[in-house]
């Protein structure tokens, strides 16, 4: 075989693991940009850089939570007045999880979960709120005693679910429809296991409930048995058992009940 001519090689330049070649090749190299206080500031914008902030994101959210013990998330709308039957019935379900052993991990924002975090807190038991940037300024609200704010949702969402046995499910709007049907869809596909799902306020949730099993399932968009990944019920007691009863309390060393909601 004819060996190639110098010419039929492109110019390649290395940077780390990644090639670039003819035109995609950058001037200079990374150490030399990273230690250039005169360069463009534009990379801090760039794809890789969100990854790192995403990462941080993560670690930090592990971190705040890796001992926090046995936790609900409970989810619902930042909408509820305080001096509404929702909101009451969001304090008493959160002392009623934190009795029961369980810490309360929740949007952080007002609303149910301010009525969650605040039944959590009364009761002597641990109370999380986990915060989402908006452009509507929120903030954590008073009754949280570990609060971790996020930038990215999915991230958000990776906490709920991964620090908590089960979701109870109050009265709310989009965001709390996203966390529901994402709840439901990572146990229809098994990607979690042995995790209740309990919708609270029959009245709120039987249009949803119908729609489904008369449109989606009656057209067979998802299994009749799928209707079983959640409970519905007006009860307080009742929801606390159906959210708990598979899954015993389990606590690190020096960590209390843990409670979590969601909006």
């Amino acid at each position: 075989m004819a060996t190639p001519q110098a010419a039929d090689v492109p110019e390649e330049q290395r940077l780390g693991p990644v090639v670039r070649r003819r035109e995609q090749i950058q001037p200079g190299t990374t150490d030399q940009r990273l230690l250039d206080s005169k360069s463009d500031s534009s990379w801090v914008h760039t794809d890789p850089w969100r990854v790192m902030r995403i990462q941080s994101e993560f670690v930090e959210g592990f971190g705040a939570l890796a001992e926090l013990g046995s936790a609900i998330s409970v989810f619902g709308s930042a909408r509820t007045g305080p001096e509404s039957f929702e909101y009451q019935t969001g304090v008493e379900l959160g002392k009623a999880l934190v009795e029961a052993g369980f810490a309360v991990i929740t949007g952080g924002g007002p609303g149910a979960m301010e009525a969650a975090n605040k039944g959590a807190r009364e009761a002597g038991g641990v109370s999380v709120g986990l915060g989402i940037e908006l452009p509507f300024e929120q903030g954590l609200n008073r009754h949280v005693d570990i609060g971790v704010n996020f930038r990215y949702f999915f991230v958000r969402k990776t906490m709920f679910v991964k620090y908590a046995q089960g979701f109870v499910v109050l009265p709310g709007g989009l965001g709390t429809l996203d966390e529901l049907f994402e709840a439901l869809t990572l146990v229809q596909t098994r990607k979690v296991t042995r995790f209740p799902i309990v919708l609270f306020g029959k009245e709120y949730w039987s249009g949803l409930v119908d729609w489904l099993r008369d449109t989606v399932v009656a057209q067979g968009k998802c299994a009749a048995k799928d209707l079983l990944l959640f409970h519905l019920t007006d009860d307080v007691e009742e929801a606390v058992a159906l959210v708990t009863k598979e899954t015993e309390p389990r606590r690190h060393p020096g960590s209390g009940p843990a409670v979590a909601i969601g909006s």
